[in-house]
Order: structure tokens, then C-alpha cells, then sequence
């Protein structure tokens, strides 16, 4: 399950590219605070962002693994 939270609850998480992402900046950004994992557009950090469960981000990256992708 994941939901849109507002900047102002963002403020404690420490947020990182993809080593992926091309120099333009058109990228996500992924926050991890708790049990909680979070993605932002990178070009509107002070916006809003995904708030995915510790289980819901695993699976996530579980079925990115499956299909050969990575994370990073």
C-alpha cells in the first residue's frame, strides 16, 4: 500500500539517486526513515512524495530483481 505524503513529514529522511540517473536531473530520488520507504521526483523535491510500507518497497524490489533490474 503506499499513499502521498506531505514535504513537511519528509523533513528527517535522507534521500539518494540512482547511481542510474543521467546528468538532466529527470530521475527519482529513494528515502528510507523506519519502516517506511519513499520516492520523490527529483526536479520537485520540496513536493510531495510515495510512501510505500517496509513489505509493499520489498516486493517491489523483489519483482525488479525477477525481471533482471536493479536498484542503484
Amino acid at each position: 500500500m503506499n499513499k502521498f505524503v506531505s514535504n513537511s513529514t519528509l523533513l528527517e529522511v535522507g534521500w539518494r539517486k540512482s547511481s542510474h540517473s543521467g546528468a538532466n536531473g529527470d530521475c527519482v530520488e529513494l528515502g528510507e526513515a523506519g519502516t517506511t520507504a519513499y520516492v520523490r521526483d527529483s526536479k520537485d523535491p520540496e513536493g510531495p512524495a510515495l510512501a510505500y510500507t517496509a513489505v509493499a518497497w520489498t516486493g517491489f524490489v523483489a519483482a525488479l530483481k525477477a525481471e533482471g533490474l536493479q536498484l542503484g
